[in-house]
C-alpha cells in the first residue's frame, strides 16, 4: 500500500506542475506571419490569438481571398507554433514521456 500512497503523491506533484507551467504558458507568445510580414499573427501557450496585423498594403478590396488566405496561413502557423511550445514543455516536466490527454 505505500506504494500506491506514494505514487498518489507523485501524481499530484505532476498535476501542481503542470497547473503551474499551463498558467505561465499562458504569457507566453509565438509570432507568424505571412505575405512576407504583410500579416502576422500572435498567438499565447493556451492556443488564443491575441493580435492580428495587417499592413494597408495588402488590403485590396478587389482581391479579398488573399487577404483571407494571409491571414488563415498566419493563424495556423502561430496555432502550430503555439502547440510547438506547449508539447516542449509539455516533454521537459514528463521528462519525455509521452502520456495521453496531456497534450
Amino acid at each position: 500500500m505505500k506504494g500506491m500512497a506514494n505514487m498518489m503523491k507523485q501524481a499530484q506533484k505532476l498535476q501542481a506542475k503542470m497547473m503551474k507551467m499551463q498558467e505561465e504558458l499562458a504569457e507566453k507568445t509565438v509570432e507568424s506571419s505571412a505575405g512576407g510580414g504583410m500579416v502576422k499573427v500572435v498567438a499565447n501557450g493556451r492556443q488564443q490569438i491575441l493580435s492580428i496585423q495587417i499592413e494597408k498594403e495588402v488590403v485590396d478590396p478587389d482581391d479579398v481571398e488573399m487577404l483571407q488566405d494571409l491571414v488563415m496561413a498566419a493563424v495556423n502557423d502561430a496555432l502550430a507554433k503555439a502547440q510547438e511550445m506547449v508539447s516542449s514543455e509539455m516533454s521537459k516536466l514528463t521528462g519525455g514521456m509521452n502520456i495521453p490527454g496531456l497534450v
